[in-house]
């Protein structure tokens, strides 16, 4: 299997990345905290022409009929940027649902749409029990993609009640949602289904907060480089040195298994390789993509988590102010740690899914 994200992948996030380095600048960010809509004037049209709105959308529907792989390095440079609109949501968690479990009409209703960014879509993660959750832009989206009772439901804005709900992150509008169902709205009440929408939501979220460490990290680094302390950088004090090499280590680890994520979701399967399992070793390809979701969930957890205590640390007292830019990452990284599930959950769920212990 090649992880090496040459080529046109590689192209396609740095044009991406000189999008949002233009667009979605920090005072951008800042300034969608007392937006209306919480959105960045002008960008959802941008990533619409550019194709990443509809990236994973068949060319039958206007989209670009690309897969997974195609947009994990996408996903990252949305972290690194920490973009306020629900781009994540909307083309890699609803459209593929759509894409792949919906029926003719409502992928006839909405795909076109999606893919030229005159509709919002937006996805929430599975509530055990309740018809009640938390959904990014909630309130706002044109259509709302989530479970309820069992099944996954396609919800457009007219059955929508969302109820704006304070986050941690200012720039993640966040709303509590009550939906109204009927047959028109079900995409699939298999369980499978389910379990699709929980994984990917868990790889986006993922594959973003790689994107968030690794921002932490590039600021704490130019941070302590040029901070004097004693007439010398704080760098080149070895706890610091330490603190930066953690979090490079941890992001590194998280990266490839986010990765692996995305062929995983990609082909159904998990790549070759053996791990260990309830009867000593069992293949990689036997626990299917939702393990290996899980496992690059709890590993970018970690590694977000983990960026932001040290970027904190390192950064001293200026790292506490909300003047200071520091804070859209902090909070941005503690946001997509906790979504669609923390480490600890999706730990379970990997030792569930090798026959560790029952679900």
């Amino acid at each position: 299997m090649d992880f090496t994200m040459g080529g046109d992948r590689t192209l396609f996030a740095e044009t991406l990345r000189d999008i949002l380095d233009d667009a979605c600048t920090p005072d951008a960010v800042r300034a969608s905290w007392d937006h209306p809509s919480g959105a960045v004037d002008g960008l959802w049209e941008t990533l619409a022409d550019t194709g990443v709105l509809g990236l994973a959308v068949p060319e039958d529907h206007g989209g670009l009929g690309m897969g997974e792989v195609d947009q994990v390095l996408l996903l990252e440079e949305l972290g690194r940027a920490a973009c306020p609109d629900p781009v994540a949501e909307h083309s890699a968690v609803a459209v593929p649902l759509l894409r792949d479990l919906a029926s003719s009409a409502i992928q006839e209703e909405w795909l076109g749409r999606a893919a030229d960014g005159s509709a919002v879509l937006t996805a929430g993660s599975p509530a055990g029990g309740s018809d009640r959750t938390l959904v990014l832009v909630g309130d706002r989206a044109d259509l709302v993609v989530l479970v309820v009772d069992g099944a996954v439901h396609a919800v457009p804005a007219s059955a929508v009640d969302g109820q704006c709900r304070e986050s941690v992150d200012g720039s993640r509008r966040l709303a509590e949602v009550a939906v109204e169902t009927s047959d028109d709205t079900l995409v699939s009440a298999d369980p499978a289904a389910v379990a699709a929408l929980w994984d990917r939501g868990a790889w986006a979220a993922a594959a973003q907060a790689v994107g968030v460490a690794q921002r932490l990290l590039d600021l704490t680094v130019a941070y302590v480089a040029e901070r004097e302390q004693f007439g010398r950088p704080v760098g080149v004090n070895q706890a610091v040195k330490h603190h930066c090499s953690n979090v490079a280590i941890a992001i590194e680890f998280a990266r490839p298994m986010v990765q692996t994520a995305a062929w995983a979701l990609a082909t159904g399967r998990a790549p070759d390789g053996t791990l260990p399992g309830g009867d000593g070793q069992r293949a990689v390809g036997d626990v299917g993509p939702s393990t290996v979701a899980s496992m690059a969930k709890a590993l970018a957890s970690d590694a977000v988590d983990l960026a932001c205590r040290s970027a904190l640390q390192c950064h001293g007292a200026i790292g506490y102010t909300i003047e200071y830019d520091l804070q859209l990452w902090l909070k941005r990284g503690w946001a997509l740690s906790a979504s669609w599930g923390d480490a600890r959950r999706h730990r379970r769920r990997v030792a569930e899914g090798l026959g560790l212990m029952r679900p």
